[in-house]
């Protein structure tokens, strides 16, 4: 089964890549994926490269969406990190971010 993003959830990263370029960050790319991996959000400050996860909530009567970041989610970040780097000669820095939406409001918190 493939996975379909959600208008909500596309609206979400969208709020999101416009905020970090309001922020002075550059979109390298959004919805990057393979076959065994996907990143929402790549972008980049300075010689710093941030892979970003978005969590989008309509509501957050169940939690926000960094209750939704996990240990697990975070080792599928850092594997896809790493075959990001891999796939495109990136030797530099890079950090994980997670990016909660709710209520058209952005919060971002790093991850490492």
């Amino acid at each position: 089964m493939k996975f379909v993003p959600t208008v909500a959830g596309q609206q979400a990263e969208q709020l999101v890549a416009d905020y970090l370029t309001q922020e002075g960050f550059r979109i390298i790319g959004q919805n990057w994926k393979t076959t065994i991996c996907e990143i929402d959000i790549v972008s980049q400050r300075d010689d710093v490269i941030y892979f970003v996860e978005v969590k989008y909530r309509g509501s957050t009567s169940q939690g926000d969406g960094f209750d939704y970041i996990g240990r697990q989610k975070i080792k599928q970040m850092e594997f896809a990190a790493r075959v990001w780097c891999q796939a495109n000669e990136w030797a530099g820095d890079y950090r994980l971010v997670a990016a909660a939406v709710s209520d058209g409001d952005v919060e971002l918190i790093e991850l490492s």
